[in-house]
Order: structure tokens, then C-alpha cells, then sequence
């Protein structure tokens, strides 16, 4: 019996909110081909108005289920009222559930034939991640691509990165689809077996080697401070911060490398010179390279959220993506003082250049991304070019004890696959971890903990296909197929209006 329109948006409403199931810190993969299956089956013979309508409610589900952490941060940390909060993540929720909607108004506008449904579905999924990866900024999270980090489709990472695992996954949906309308065409039929070959070719493709070691293994000491939150930019407790990160470094000086997060000191670079050449001198008389998160200022009144290199390393990396209200605060100078949320600490943040040169350590080369940074796939596929280590770096507390520092890892994990690095991933109060070439975390601090994370770490130079092309292969075949689809689909219409 068919459903009323009433269920069919409830239950795409669950289905979107089933997404986020397939991600961390659940990992149910399975989840996120059924959920876009479900879309996808709504979608059909729909007009634009409708596929739009539909599309936003599934994005409503994904995102309210998915970045539920925004209310977290805003209540727990932004000193704001919980209506308030409540109020703004629903309406963050719903901003990108229209974005994510927006390009589903094709699917209207494609043949609705079982062919055209399994070649444009997918693409149009694809063109929907990547419009939100760029619009306002973006917001590249919760691809479904990413459900496949330990899967065998993540064998295809380091060729066309998680848009490809999400496109792959599309398919899968569209198949499946079709087999419950019990549609056994050719293009049904094809489309399946291409499915169970890119998942055996993934499996295949895991063991390639796309880069090589290039030196010994380095020790590294990744420090993960705890500071709270609420305490980090008190003034009367910059001196004491300071002297707790010396504290628990004082044990590691011998090690090659030696990780401070995001902000991990709450001054700003002109203010604390003395302390900044104590550090150089104690790295260069340890042979020592130190790497820390500082805000810095310039001659020309700007301030960035930067990594600074010192000891036996060199470099600075000021941040390029910056989070809006928590870095800047778009439309400054109407909305500053009307609420706490708006007038947080550091968020008065200037972009950094780009194409910047990378950090160098211990002789190695380190692509750096702080933060939010790390979830722009091509962004660091273009930083990565010529290092041979990966680093990010977090300050995750803004979430509390929420699933969004477990999808921040996992997002770090897929930028290492994708470029075949090795990554060092530190933060204040975790997840602070050491990730291989492969994806693969093999050390790690518990969250919330105070501590400081030591192994080694094998520098690995080379290219894989996604390091030298990025997202641009799939971007521009999904492109390419949904306007042929539509242009297809007009044709077909005038020949049936001259008849």
C-alpha cells in the first residue's frame, strides 16, 4: 500500500537521521547505502518543488542527527541561553538541509527511466557533497564516502578521495533501489556487478603501495593538555598554562619531534618573545623540533590562528578555512555585542595566504592543517604536494562529549589514505592520535585525559592520483552526466510536445 505523503516525509526525515549512523564513532556502514536508498526511491517521479521539499527533510535528519554537536558548543562553551541554542542549531540544521537539497531539484529534471535513475542519482549525491564543500564557505561533513574508512572501497581513496567512496556508495543505493522495485534490467544488472567489482578491486587496491619510506622513523611527543574550555583565555591563567606545557614536556626533549594543539598557547606571539626563545634554544640544544599552536599578529593589525615551528624545525603556517563565530564573525558590525555567542574569545581571526610554504622538521617536510581544515579533502591534497608527513592539530573541547571529535578523526584518518602520509593528529583534550600511511591509528591518548602521546612515525615521500588531481575527476564526470541527463530529458519532452 503506498504511503501517504504525511509517512513518506517522516520517514524520510528517519532516514536521513540514519545516516550518520554508518559514520564514527558507529562505523554501521551498511546504514548509509539503505539510508540514501531511501532518498533516492522518494525521489522518483517527482517534480522539482517535491524533490526539493523531500531532499530537505532528509537533510534535516542527517544534519540534526549529525551535527547535533552544535548545540553542544554553543550552550556548553558559547555562554548562551539553551532557546537560544536550541534555536540555532535547528536553523543551522535546516541551512544546510536546503544546500544539501538544492542540487536534488535535477533528479526532477533527468528521465525517470531505471538507466537514466542509476547513472544520475549517484551524480547528483556527488554534486550535493561537493556544493556544500565550497557555498558560504562550506561545510564538508558527513559524507557518505566516509563510511568507508575500513572498508575495502577505501582501496580507492588514494585515487579519487572520499567523493569517489561517496559516489560508489550512491550506486550501491541506486542498485539497490531497483532490485526492491524488482527492475532486473541490463542497466540494473550492470550497475550491480560494477558494485561487487569496485568493492573487490578496493580490497586489490589496499595493498598498492602509491609512496615510499624516505628516512628512519622519527620519535615524535604529542602533548594533550585537558585545559578547560571555559578556563583557556582567562588572563590569570596564561602564566600557568604556560608552565604546565613546559611541565609536561620537560620529559620529552629527546624526542626527534614535539606536538603542541590548536592555541595550546594563550597569548599571542609578540607577547611572549622571551618564552618563544627559551623553546628555540632548548630544541636546538636537544636537536629537538618543536611545533606549536599560537595566535600571532602582524605590523598590520591582523591576527591569524598559526602553528609555529622552532627548535630544530622552522616555519610558520597561518590557518586558511576559518569556522565562522568561532574564528570570525560574518557581518561583524551588526551582530557583535548582541550575544556571548557572538563576542567569543579568538574570533577575530584573519584568513592566511595560501599556497604558504610547509613547516619543516628534523629535515622533513609537514603539511599542516589546523583544525576544521583538515575536513577539505582537496585542500589538503594541495598542501600535501612535495611533504612527506601530514599534521593537524585541534582544540576538539568545543564539542565536549559529543560524536563530533570521533567524526573529526575519522575524517583525519581518510586524508591520510588518500594521500598515502603518515599524520599526527594533536589535541587538547583528544582525540590525540598517530595515524599510518594506511589510515590505520596505532597510538592514541583517551579522550579528556592529561597526557602526552609518544611512538614513532616513518616519513613517506611520492604522490597518489588524488594528491596530483584532487576531487576534480569525479566533481567533473558527476557534472558532465547530470547535465547530459537533463539536457537528454528536455529533448525528450519538445519531441513529445511536437507530436
Amino acid at each position: 500500500m503506498p504511503l501517504t505523503q504525511l509517512q513518506t516525509y517522516i520517514a524520510l526525515l528517519v532516514a536521513g537521521a540514519a545516516l550518520p549512523l554508518s559514520l564514527a564513532p558507529f562505523s554501521l556502514w551498511p546504514i548509509a547505502i539503505a539510508s540514501m536508498a531511501a532518498l533516492f526511491m522518494a525521489l522518483q517521479n517527482q517534480s522539482a518543488g517535491q524533490a526539493f521539499k523531500r531532499a530537505t527533510i532528509y537533510g534535516f535528519g542527517l544534519f540534526g542527527v549529525g551535527a547535533s554537536w552544535v548545540y553542544v558548543s554553543m550552550y556548553n562553551f558559547g555562554g548562551v541561553s539553551m532557546i537560544f541554542a536550541i534555536v540555532g542549531t535547528i536553523l543551522f540544521c535546516l541551512l544546510l538541509a536546503i544546500l544539501f537539497a538544492l542540487p536534488f531539484i535535477c533528479s526532477a529534471w533527468i528521465p525517470q527511466c531505471a538507466p537514466s535513475q542509476l547513472l544520475g542519482l549517484p551524480t547528483i549525491w556527488v554534486i550535493s557533497e561537493w556544493f556544500r564543500s565550497w557555498i558560504l564557505t562550506g561545510f564538508p561533513w558527513l559524507y557518505a564516502g566516509y563510511s568507508h574508512t575500513d572498508t575495502w572501497l577505501n582501496g580507492w581513496a588514494p585515487i579519487g578521495g572520499v567523493l569517489l567512496l561517496s559516489y560508489f556508495s550512491a550506486v550501491a543505493a541506486a542498485v539497490l533501489v531497483q532490485l526492491l522495485q524488482r527492475r532486473l534490467c541490463n542497466a540494473t544488472i550492470l550497475s550491480g556487478s560494477l558494485v561487487i567489482a569496485v568493492f573487490i578491486g578496493g580490497c586489490g587496491l589496499q595493498k598498492v603501495s602509491w609512496t615510499e619510506a624516505v628516512s628512519e622513523p622519527l620519535s615524535v611527543a604529542l602533548v594533550q593538555p585537558n585545559v578547560n574550555q571555559k578556563d583557556r583565555w582567562g588572563p590569570d591563567k596564561r602564566d600557568k598554562a604556560l608552565k604546565d606545557l613546559l611541565a609536561q614536556t620537560e620529559p620529552y626533549w629527546d624526542a626527534d619531534i614535539i606536538i603542541w594543539p590548536e592555541s595550546a598557547i594563550p597569548a599571542l606571539k609578540s607577547q611572549i618573545p622571551d618564552y618563544l626563545m627559551a623553546l628555540d634554544k632548548r630544541g636546538k640544544l636537544n636537536q629537538t623540533a618543536l611545533i606549536t599552536g599560537i595566535p600571532t599578529d602582524t605590523i598590520r593589525g591582523h591576527y591569524h590562528n598559526s602553528m609555529l615551528a622552532v627548535g630544530d624545525a622552522f616555519g610558520q603556517y597561518d590557518k586558511t578555512r576559518l569556522v565562522p563565530f568561532g574564528e570570525y564573525v560574518p557581518i561583524e558590525s551588526l551582530v557583535r555585542g548582541l550575544n556571548n555567542f557572538f563576542d567569543l574569545p579568538m574570533s577575530s581571526f584573519a584568513l592566511g595566504e595560501k599556497n604558504q610554504s610547509p613547516l619543516v622538521a628534523k629535515g622533513q617536510k609537514i603539511a599542516t592543517a589546523i583544525c576544521y581544515e583538515i575536513v577539505y579533502p582537496d585542500l589538503v591534497s594541495s598542501n600535501s604536494r612535495d611533504t612527506s608527513i601530514l599534521l593537524t592539530t585541534s582544540n576538539d573541547a568545543w564539542f565536549g562529549n559529543s560524536i563530533a571529535p570521533h567524526q573529526h578523526m575519522q575524517m583525519a584518518r581518510m586524508r591520510a589514505i588518500e594521500n598515502a602520509k603518515p599524520l599526527m593528529r594533536g589535541t587538547n583534550n583528544g582525540i590525540t592520535a598517530l595515524v599510518d600511511h594506511k589510515g590505520t591509528i596505532y597510538r592514541k591518548l583517551e579522550q579528556f585525559s592529561t597526557g602526552v602521546l609518544t611512538g614513532q612515525l616513518v616519513p613517506r615521500t611520492g604522490e597518489t592520483p588524488f594528491n596530483r588531481l584532487g576531487s576534480w575527476p569525479i566533481i567533473i564526470f558527476s557534472l558532465l552526466v547530470t547535465a547530459a541527463l537533463v539536457i537528454s530529458a528536455i529533448r525528450q519532452r519538445k519531441i513529445g510536445v511536437l507530436k
